[in-house]
């Protein structure tokens, strides 16, 4: 796989752990995305480092909060990734393990603003109840897999990772869409995969809507670019 050129950072003061310090690596961590295009909702996302399965994305099907959760390579699960329901900002809630318990709560995710032509989301941890300050920034082009999280607000240029497509030939044969990872080091990689997933499932909620409202003549405003 082709490796990103990592940016010129300041050097992140302590490591960036959400999930787990088991997912931090001293070095940068290289991951190949495998999305099944038309899936049913089982096995959407393999993830590998190296040619190795790491992670392994499913859907729950049916679920009105459009949950997934994230599997290690023997089946267990990590996260728990749910859509908060009649949110304007379109707000994902992400748990640990098979928990939907408050307590279990590590991060949220919502839209920067409501109208966007490009993707922005602010990311905020557990402890941060009152979200005056975002903890990590996405910002990028979604639809041309080209997006940074740094963190911080705004004013932050400290990226702890970056995607960019990963165009093969089985991707095009086999009706795959893949994309690579870049988590730069002592960054928490499976919090970076569940960041993908939830960008993913955003847009294909967007797709889902500005469908529906074509069939029915209405004009879909706000979409993730």
């Amino acid at each position: 796989m082709a490796m990103a050129e990592l940016s010129n950072n300041p050097p992140l003061t302590n490591p960036v752990i959400v999930v787990g310090p088991q997912f931090c690596a001293p070095n940068p961590v290289y991951l190949t995305i495998v999305s099944k295009v038309l899936s049913l909702g089982v096995g959407n996302f393999n993830v590998a480092v190296d040619g190795n399965n790491v992670f392994e994305v499913k859907s729950i099907l049916l679920s009105f909060h459009g949950r997934r959760v994230l599997l290690d390579a023997n089946g267990n699960p990590i996260l728990s990734m749910r859509k908060k329901i009649l949110s304007a900002h379109w707000r994902w809630e992400v748990f640990r393990g098979e928990s939907w318990d408050s307590k279990d709560l590590l991060f949220s995710t919502k839209k920067s603003s409501l109208f966007q032509l490009k993707t922005e989301l602010d990311v905020f941890l557990a402890a941060n109840t009152k979200e005056e300050v975002c903890d990590f920034k996405v910002k990028g082009s979604w639809l041309k897999r080209s997006c940074n999280i740094y963190v911080g607000e705004d004013s932050s240029n400290i990226i702890i990772a970056q995607m960019h497509k990963k165009q093969s030939v089985q991707s095009v044969l086999f009706g795959k869409d893949n994309f690579a990872v870049t988590a730069y080091p002592n960054v928490d990689y499976a919090f970076i995969v569940a960041l993908i997933v939830i960008l993913d499932a955003i847009n294909e909620d967007r797709k889902g809507r500005t469908h529906n409202a074509a069939g029915a003549g209405v004009t879909v405003t706000g979409a993730i670019g």
